[in-house]
């Protein structure tokens, strides 16, 4: 507890049990009375813990933290900690052992924690002795928090739990071979401001890179004084606020036609903290290669990967981009930015005008997203599930604030929504939190309605249900003949769960009475469920197929 104090830490979730009870008759102490440090969050589910820790993490900007017990205690985290590898997100799981004397003896709960959590984890070790401690706390949330951030995984030995050592401060800050600032080349920086001052057409990719380096002002300073449109992973949708004028939208499979289709006519492409995900990308045989490529990223092992860079600048963004700004010229590219319009246009007419305002027929999830954006006048932040939910919401919410938006990107974790949405509301108890769910991702975490009973958690859960694992079924119609295979889901009473578990709810079947419905929503004090009846094949476009060129993107489904 004095080493999780010592690093700053004031909220845990987690879920006691056997081989971590120790530390939790010890934490009993201090979360009241005069000792009292942290606030413990009970969650339901130890992955809950997990994903909960990642929503606190990516909002506030600090390492989140889970405690939980051995056996399958610590397996349940382990999609939590594969996301947070994925995505990025610097939590540490405290987990219990059994004691060293019953390693290997297949003891009660026992796992080899250590050896599962490596190949998914930033670092993972085991805890043996309790003069080891303070040193493994430091080094985990050095690790987990600095650099390109992840997730740590310690491993608790009963017997370390509880023997006794006279506690002696820890403050690790170096670890030898691990260099997680590395340092900016100037022969880097400026092969890319050459670059850029000759590019005719240049274009931004902004990944999560400057969420995590909090270079937001350093990103808008350098695509101003360029004039440099931008596309944004999703990811990184609230690095740059959707207002800005060099905002051309998402990036990828479901992003906007506009920013994909210029991916193939730039003639110099800027990749600003992101990694090239296939879902950017689509076919890498024919993507950008008419471009010059200029990739900054603090992750040396993300260069050259999946896309060949012609620069490399290996930095913190923070650091790199005012290095690259101070030699870049002023310009103007008016008749560059200006062709992206017309692709904008298309898109409005034939995708996002049906999607926001349809004219009849049941509702549709675009225009659901687009009227929670609307009333929340783009200060709340967005949690999403997985699935179509996903899709809508992070393409028709508004973002005008920098870390507005906790989803799984990478590993696409359904039941991610929840409990990430209940963590975000420790990460900046200031803003609201909207949480978008599908019926399929909802029923996945509906555990954690207990957590947000319990705590009061000021969670707004729109569930939009369709009755399908919409995202699933429309590949199955697209590619599969539209052969439905165990894909449309029956639902139990979420008005009788709400009930249960005494959280406010109203469900909308009817477009006259979804915006009264929203603003009562946002206006309740305390959690709140908004059940949506949506449309059942409501499909979300445009959409690149999977394997085709980035800019070969469908208006319409084509069956």
């Amino acid at each position: 507890m004095r080493a999780l104090k010592a690093e700053g830490v004031t909220t845990i979730f987690g879920y006691p049990g056997g081989a971590i009870m120790p530390v939790y008759d010890v934490l009993y102490d201090y979360t009241r009375g005069e000792k009292k440090a942290f606030e413990h969050i009970l969650v339901r589910h130890e992955q809950g813990a997990t994903h909960a820790a990642e929503g606190y993490a990516r909002v506030s900007g600090k390492v989140g933290v889970a405690l939980v017990t051995s056996g399958p205690g610590a397996t349940n985290t382990m999609t939590g900690v594969a996301d947070a590898m994925m995505d990025s997100t610097p939590i540490v799981v405290i987990a219990g052992q059994v004691p060293i004397s019953s390693l290997g003896t297949d003891a009660f709960q026992e796992v080899d924690l250590v050896g599962l959590a490596q190949p998914i984890s930033k670092w993972s070790y085991q805890i043996r002795r309790a003069e080891d401690v303070a040193w493994a706390v430091s080094r985990a949330f050095f690790i987990a928090g600095s650099g390109r951030p992840g997730p740590v995984v310690l491993d608790f030995a009963k017997n370390a739990q509880i023997e006794k050592v006279e506690y002696q401060p820890v403050k690790v800050n170096f670890v030898r071979s691990y260099i997680p600032l590395p340092e900016l080349k100037e022969s880097a920086v400026r092969q890319a401001a050459e670059l850029i001052n000759k590019a005719e057409r240049p274009l931004a990719l902004v990944g999560q890179g400057v969420e995590l380096g909090d270079a937001h002002e350093e990103l808008k300073a350098f695509l101003e004084k360029a004039d440099i449109p931008a596309g944004r992973t999703m990811l990184g949708l609230s690095a740059l606020p959707c207002d800005h004028r060099l905002n051309m939208g998402m990036l990828g499979m479901h992003g906007n036609l506009a920013p994909n289709k210029k991916e193939q006519e730039c003639d110099v492409l800027i990749a600003i903290g992101m990694r090239f995900s296939d879902r950017v990308t689509g076919d890498l045989r024919t993507y950008a290669k008419q471009a010059k490529v200029i990739h900054l990223d603090i992750d040396k092992s993300e260069i050259n990967k999946n896309v060949h860079a012609d620069v490399a600048v290996v930095a913190d963004c923070k650091e790199s981009l005012p290095a690259i700004t101070a030699l870049i010229e002023k310009k103007q590219h008016t008749e560059w930015i200006a062709s992206f319009a017309p692709l904008k246009e298309q898109e409005h007419i034939k995708v996002i005008e049906p999607a926001i305002h349809p004219k009849e027929g049941k509702l549709r999830m675009g225009e659901v997203v687009h009227e929670v954006a609307a009333q929340a006048k783009g200060n709340a932040i967005l949690v999403t599930d997985v699935g179509q939910n996903q899709l809508f919401a992070t393409r028709y919410f508004s973002y005008t604030q920098k870390r507005s938006l906790c989803t799984s990107g990478g590993l696409g974790t359904m039941g991610y929504g929840m409990p990430a949405a209940i963590g975000a509301t420790y990460g900046d108890p200031d803003r609201q939190v909207v949480c978008f769910m599908g019926d399929g991702g909802f029923q996945m975490c509906i555990e954690e309605l207990g957590t947000i009973m319990e705590f009061q958690c000021p969670v707004k859960l729109i569930v939009l249900n369709n009755n399908y694992l919409g995202n699933v079924r429309q590949w199955q119609d697209m590619f599969f003949k539209r052969r439905q295979s165990f894909t449309k889901m029956m639902n139990p009473c979420y008005a009788l769960i709400a009930q249960g578990y005494g959280i406010p709810y109203e469900a909308v079947t009817e477009r006259e009475h979804l915006s009264e419905a929203i603003d009562k929503m946002l206006h309740t004090p305390g959690p709140y469920i908004l059940e949506c009846a949506i449309m059942e094949e409501d499909n979300i476009l445009p959409m690149t197929p999977p394997g085709k060129d980035v800019d070969n993107m469908m208006l319409e489904i084509q069956i």
